[in-house]
């Protein structure tokens, strides 16, 4: 079992379905009140990808992609087509995403993505940031060459620790790490240059 830093197939994971899943356990009391548990403190995201192929050539890949991945055995990148960068688009600004708040001492920051408003925010950690895309500013001036991103982790090292107070933020594009949630392929060939697999199911992995 190993992750390959390699990304399935963007043309098929354009047209592909899913988002993320919570697991909620309730129990409604006798009284006709709720009792509710998260079970996970992070999302989890499934995807379909089986949506996404058109054609006889996006099956062919697909099929290679799995066999190299050897089914639900190896983990690899997914590109979100609707969440994959800190802001939404395809340019990241250093001030996107708040990391954290400079001690003096720490140089060491997790990448993370914020969900909703600041009423009860959901901080998504993000793993597998997209290579050299990361932008990194302190109390809003950009670093510039002053630090490195581990692609692997999502970790970014700055060279001097930030003072005290300081506010560290980033801008960056990512992928999720994701693997098969299937170890067979049921393909049909609905015409000369057409196939149809309804049914390619993805689910992230725990990086």
């Amino acid at each position: 079992m190993a992750f390959h830093p390699i990304r399935f197939p963007l043309d098929v994971a354009l047209g592909a379905r899913g988002g993320p899943e919570r697991a909620t356990e309730i129990v409604t009391l006798a009284s006709g009140h709720e009792e509710r548990n998260s079970r996970w403190a992070h999302s989890r995201r499934r995807y379909n990808a089986g949506y996404g192929v058109k054609t006889r050539a996006d099956m062919q890949a697909v099929l290679a992609f799995f066999e190299e991945r050897r089914g639900r055995f190896h983990s690899f990148l997914w590109r979100d087509a609707l969440d994959h960068s800190s802001n939404g688009t395809e340019t990241p600004l250093p001030t996107d995403q708040e990391l954290g708040t400079g001690d003096g001492i720490a140089t060491a920051f997790q990448l993370r993505k914020k969900y909703g408003a600041d009423f009860d925010p959901y901080w998504r950690p993000v793993t597998k940031p997209v290579a050299d895309s990361a932008r990194v500013a302190v109390d809003g001036n950009e670093v510039i060459g002053g630090f490195t991103v581990d692609t692997a982790t999502g970790i970014a090292t700055l060279a001097a620790a930030p003072a005290e107070g300081a506010a560290i933020t980033a801008g960056f594009l990512f992928d999720v790490p994701v693997r098969f949630d299937i170890d067979r392929l049921d393909i049909e060939l609905s015409s000369f240059d057409a196939a149809d697999a309804p049914h390619i199911p993805l689910i992230e992995v725990r990086a």
